[in-house]
Order: structure tokens, then C-alpha cells, then sequence
């Protein structure tokens, strides 16, 4: 077993949560704590269930569970760049992010159920 801080998929949620962090400070603050501070619970959240999906011997909830909480952060990403609270150019960036979040835990998913 892979240490979960050398898999691929933690290193680039964990790269997305940086990144959350340094824009979500520029919210406004009507954004600011409350879709800003989702957005960072969620992928902290994101991270946790790769770090457990990697300790455990069935990973297929876990990896669910995982799966679901990107597509929420790609959902507050998107309604923010729609609020005018992130540059076109970091929504790309940042959704570039998410979707390699998204197609690795996808990939590990498929990996587990076969």
C-alpha cells in the first residue's frame, strides 16, 4: 500500500485545496463564509476519505463518498466563477484541477471494482 501523502489523487486534491484557499479569501463577504468556507470543508473533506479509501481494505464507499464531494466542490467552483468571485482564467485553472481529481478517484474506483 502506497503511503496515501504519495498517491497521485491525494497530491492533486491536495494542490485544489491550496489553491481554494488562497481565492476563497478574496470572496466577497457575503461569499466569503458561506460558500467560501463549504468550499474548503468539502475538499478538506475530500482529502480525509482519499487518506481512509487508502487504509482500507474495501474502498468502494469510501471512494463513492470521495467522488461525490468533488462534484460538489466543482458545483460551488462553478457558481462562484457565475458570482463574479473568480477570474475566468482561475476557474479554468481550478476546474482543471478538479477534473483531475475527478478522473483519478474514477479510474481508482473502476481499479476496485474489478
Amino acid at each position: 500500500m502506497a503511503k496515501y501523502d504519495e498517491l497521485p489523487v491525494y497530491k492533486a486534491s491536495y494542490d485544489l485545496l491550496l489553491e481554494i484557499f488562497k481565492f476563497t479569501k478574496d470572496f466577497s463577504r457575503e461569499y466569503k463564509y458561506t460558500v467560501g468556507e463549504s468550499l474548503k470543508k468539502e475538499t478538506l473533506e475530500l482529502i480525509t476519505l482519499i487518506y481512509r479509501a487508502n487504509t482500507k481494505t474495501d474502498k468502494r464507499e469510501t471512494l463513492q463518498l470521495a467522488r461525490e464531494k468533488i462534484e460538489v466542490v466543482r458545483l460551488f467552483v462553478r457558481l462562484m466563477n457565475d458570482l463574479k468571485q473568480i477570474s475566468l482564467k482561475k476557474f479554468v485553472q481550478v476546474n482543471k484541477k478538479v477534473e483531475s481529481v475527478s478522473r483519478q478517484l474514477t479510474g481508482w474506483q473502476k481499479s476496485v471494482k474489478s
